[in-house]
């Protein structure tokens, strides 16, 4: 029953309830006000004590009595006010993984996807980016997903041979951002469709970093990726077939200067396929969302990044759920 507290929260973050109640509490019945709830008051009592009792929120008192305020972690990271917020991949949920979930089924038993934005239309994130409107609910939730891992493999990852990075399918430049920002000698460029390249450039200005990070655009399976010691792909390999998995890591070798690195930045399914259990539930998440995408194993990686030409790999842990596998060219 995973999808009852699932969505607890996901209707939280829709309804922007944590950007709320940063400011002060609130009673249960200002917030039914200011929400425009129409549930009765024992059902927001239910709701608001449920997101209390799963950590979400804190609570003073009981009932019609309570003051709602939120918990130190929603604080930081749920309130859309604050730099700091990841709720973009929350509010994806919400509006389409949710429900091409509930059609895991048909996805199995077709094997076609089931987001209901992409049916009838292939697999194409020139779809993905059509309005202005799913592109920023498209790169607020790449942001919301991997700031993590950027901020790991910034500071596991030895940069210290290298001086340029090209992020290719870098969305909102957040990974040459935080690059940049720890690692003072790098200068990056964060490679993305063309109707990406003003948002990310507006991101870069905002950050600061305008002297280290540039924006450029492309189509990285039929031009030319920029060049640089470091190409990351971040999330990008798992959403093709294995096929276009191959081009894009031979495009990525054929780029690199020798001595140059790989680096792909995904939820790696661990060899024996019984502990990383989010990367195949991310597996399937891209059968739903794409149809032919997969997650992969740090074993499937070595083979593609051999036969197209690098001689070493290795596995970096990043968090919990993700790692960057290492591809070096000699």
């Amino acid at each position: 029953m995973g999808f009852w507290p699932s969505q607890v929260l996901l209707t939280a973050v829709k309804f922007q309830l944590f950007t709320l109640l940063a400011p002060l509490p609130l009673s249960a019945s200002e917030i039914k006000q200011t929400l425009d709830l129409h549930a009765t008051d024992r059902h927001v009592y239910d709701w608001l004590d449920a997101l209390t009792g799963l950590g979400f929120l804190q609570r003073s008192g009981l009932l019609e009595n309570a003051l709602y305020s939120n918990s130190t972690d929603t604080n930081i990271f749920l309130d859309r006010n604050k730099p700091s917020y990841i709720g973009g991949i929350l509010e994806l949920a919400n509006r389409r993984l949710y429900n091409s979930w509930g059609r895991l089924d048909a996805a199995m038993l077709t094997g076609q996807l089931q987001d209901q934005d992409m049916a009838g239309k292939g697999h194409s994130f020139t779809e993905v980016y059509a309005t202005p409107e799913k592109l920023k609910e498209f790169l607020d939730a790449m942001s919301g997903i991997n700031m993590a891992n950027f901020k790991a493999f910034a500071g596991k990852f030895d940069f210290s041979p290298y001086k340029t990075l090209t992020d290719a399918g870098g969305a909102g430049g957040q990974l040459s951002i935080t690059i940049a920002g720890q690692q003072s000698h790098m200068t990056c460029t964060t490679f993305d469709l063309p109707i990406v390249e003003a948002l990310a450039a507006e991101n870069i200005q905002r950050s600061g970093m305008t002297e280290k990070v540039k924006a450029a655009s492309g189509d990285f399976f039929t031009g030319t990726i920029p060049a640089a010691d470091v190409i990351v792909m971040a999330n990008i390999l798992h959403d093709w077939d294995e096929e276009k998995k191959l081009h894009l890591i031979q495009k990525a070798y054929d780029t690199l200067p020798s001595n140059g690195v790989f680096a792909a930045i995904e939820h790696v399914i661990d060899d024996q396929r019984a502990k990383k259990v989010f990367g195949m539930m991310m597996s399937l998440n891209m059968l739903l969302q794409t149809g032919k995408g997969f997650d992969y194993t740090f074993s499937d990686f070595q083979s593609w990044a051999y036969a197209v030409g690098f001689t070493r790999t290795e596995l970096l842990p990043l968090t919990d759920k993700s790692s960057a596998v290492l591809a070096y060219k000699s």
